[in-house]
């Protein structure tokens, strides 16, 4: 996605979040979350504002080492808006710009223009899950865009750090509604999964299992579904 993109994405996916906090309730902010288990949607709302202000310390001080810590639940909802709107402000525009990241191979602004709009998306689905038990669609082009990011950012990155065993097989990933195929693991595909870009997305981020009529698995089932299964995202 180009940073005007990215940029009206990561807007839309703040405000929803931001209108389902407006109308949490006292008792909301400590409902589990089931796709976060160790987490009530206080604490998630807690990392996002703290992950808000490390972004902001990383492009303006050139550093992964701001801390914050989160106010009481009835204070996290200002608190949320507050570090969203410092966020935009800080990684708009030129994506060249310098800024420390967690990705050696790219240390640019352009990293958490991408990054925030798959923060903030993911963890929207995990807040209307737990607020309304359902989901509103992710775009195509933004799944699209995720589905890439994992295999190009978090794959590479957890098998460096040992939090990730090594893929058994190699699998390929196919959208069937958008531009996008991937190959996770090395060598040539056991296996071939195709799924609309929303689906593989929310599958690759542990938050819906790739089980209904609009996937198809062809070549070795088993091996594709042990490779899903694999903690490929945090």
């Amino acid at each position: 996605m180009d940073p005007a993109r990215s940029a009206a994405a990561l807007d839309d996916e703040i405000a929803r979040i931001e209108a389902l906090l407006r109308d949490a309730s006292a008792h909301d902010w400590s409902r589990s979350l089931t796709t976060c288990p160790r987490w009530e949607l206080a604490d998630l709302v807690g990392h996002l504002g703290g992950v808000h202000r490390w972004v902001v310390g990383a492009v303006r001080e050139g550093h992964g080492r701001t801390e914050s810590t989160p106010p009481q639940p009835e204070g996290l909802a200002g608190w949320f808006d507050e570090g969203a709107r410092e966020l935009r402000e800080t990684i708009a525009g030129d994506p060249a710009r310098p800024a420390w990241t967690f990705e050696r191979g790219d240390r640019t602004v352009g990293f958490w223009q991408r990054r925030q709009v798959h923060e903030h998306t993911v963890h929207r689905v995990d807040v209307e899950l737990a607020l309304v038990g359902e989901t509103s669609p992710v775009p195509v082009d933004v799944a699209a865009d995720g589905v890439a990011e994992v295999v190009e950012v978090f794959v590479p990155r957890r098998l460096a750090k040992g939090w990730l065993d090594p893929i058994p097989a190699a699998v390929r990933l196919v959208a069937t509604d958008a531009p996008v195929e991937v190959v996770i693991g090395d060598g040539d595909p056991v296996a071939q999964v195709s799924a609309p870009a929303a689906d593989l997305y929310l599958a690759l981020w542990q938050r819906a299992p790739l089980d209904d009529e609009r996937t198809t698995y062809a070549g070795d089932e088993v091996v594709a579904r042990e490779v899903l299964r694999m903690p490929l995202t945090p």
